[in-house]
């Protein structure tokens, strides 16, 4: 089995499947990458079992076959050779293969494609077209606040709730929680899922800019996403998603708006003197002014800032982790926040003031108790 590539197309190709490889000590050819030929097709493969990514592109070839490469090796190869054709020589009795590019030859020992796991296919599946631009969207906005806590794998993921009025995306990891919904998708029947946080990474980085629908297919055990030459497979989350409607706060009579840029630039400031652990921010609200304020009793450090807001409703002191705050006003757009509170001890809201007519953002985080109200 022999064909030529361009080292850039391939490296390209490869880095996209690369990171649903697995350094697996129980099943050492998941280290590798499969290569297949066909009609002059290269299909490059990869899998850890949970989650399988496949690329094809055109190569110069007279005769099919397969092989597993391993991936580390060629990885690095391609990554210091500069734009040119390389040849791949495959010996079909042994798997070792031959590269030469240029005045380079590279040798190493390939495994028997045939050994390779079998890329799952989603069978009797139901499925729903996305546009790229939604899909990234969605996973831009939940996936940091996925939690890793794999005692409740449930919320490992990002809940999909699919209706024939909306799409939504949930993510929460009992801190801080984000709704993401979407108008302008709509399925032809009533599903959800949760996708595992690896497989939307590896999607998120491997969709294109441009405007092009997905086609996403799943079933009872697994997802399948299939755009341009890619196809990413993966198994489901099997577990039930704790009910995040019941934890949303429907009456916050205290509303305040303030820009986003200022309170996030300030709440960068003030956590640099705050407890190393907690993170702890004390916000205190008078009337049209906001105040911003951390300590660290352990090393004296404290930091008091002032902000002009709109509020309206009570007086309010309250305790939040800035790092929380900090992580959901960077994944949030619009030049306006509003933050709706109830009472100290109860769930704050981050809402865009100006949503997208298409899209509806909503932004959970829970407070911190102060040691003190003064």
């Amino acid at each position: 089995m022999r064909f030529i590539v361009s080292t850039s197309t391939l490296l390209k190709h490869l880095q996209t499947v690369n990171g649903a490889s697995s350094s697996s000590t129980v099943l050492p050819i998941l280290e590798n990458f499969l290569f297949e030929i066909k009609d002059g097709n290269l299909t490059i493969s990869a899998t850890d079992l949970q989650t399988s990514m496949t690329t094809s592109l055109p190569v110069e070839s007279k005769e099919g076959g397969k092989v597993a490469v391993p991936a580390r090796i060629l990885l690095d190869t391609l990554k210091t050779l500069p734009d040119q054709p390389i040849s791949f020589n495959i010996d079909d009795s042994t798997f070792s293969i031959e590269i030469s590019a240029g005045d380079g030859k590279y040798k190493l020992s390939g495994e028997n494609g045939d050994d390779f796991p079998k890329i799952p296919v989603v069978e009797n599946a139901s499925s729903v077209n996305l546009p790229a631009s939604v899909l990234t969207e969605a996973i831009t906005k939940t996936i940091f606040a996925v939690s890793n806590d794999e005692l409740r794998p449930a919320m490992t993921g990002v809940y999909c709730q699919l209706s024939d009025q909306h799409i939504t995306f949930v993510a929460t990891d009992a801190h801080k929680l984000v709704r993401y919904r979407r108008m302008d998708s709509k399925a032809d029947k009533s599903s959800s899922f949760i996708l595992p946080k690896k497989a939307l990474t590896l999607l998120k980085a491997a969709l294109p800019s441009t405007e092009i629908n997905v086609s996403v297919d799943y079933n009872a055990t697994s997802a399948f996403f299939k755009f341009e030459n890619i196809n990413l497979v993966c198994r489901l989350i099997d577990e039930r998603y704790p009910d995040y409607e019941a934890v949303i706060p429907a009456n916050n009579p205290n509303k305040l708006v303030i820009d986003r840029a200022l309170f996030l630039n300030t709440l960068r400031r003030v956590v640099i003197f705050a407890n190393k652990t907690t993170h702890q921010v004390r916000l205190k609200i008078n009337g049209s002014e906001l105040n911003i304020s951390s300590e660290d009793l352990d090393f004296a450090n404290e930091a008091h800032e002032r902000l002009s807001c709109q509020y309206e409703g009570e007086d309010l002191e309250i305790g939040f982790n800035a790092r929380f705050l900090i992580e959901m006003l960077n994944n949030l757009s619009g030049e306006e926040v509003t933050l709706e509170l109830s009472t100290p001890n109860r769930a704050g809201l981050l809402i865009p003031q100006t949503n997208n007519e298409n899209e509806d953002v909503l932004m959970l985080v829970m407070p911190v108790m102060l040691n003190n109200y003064n």
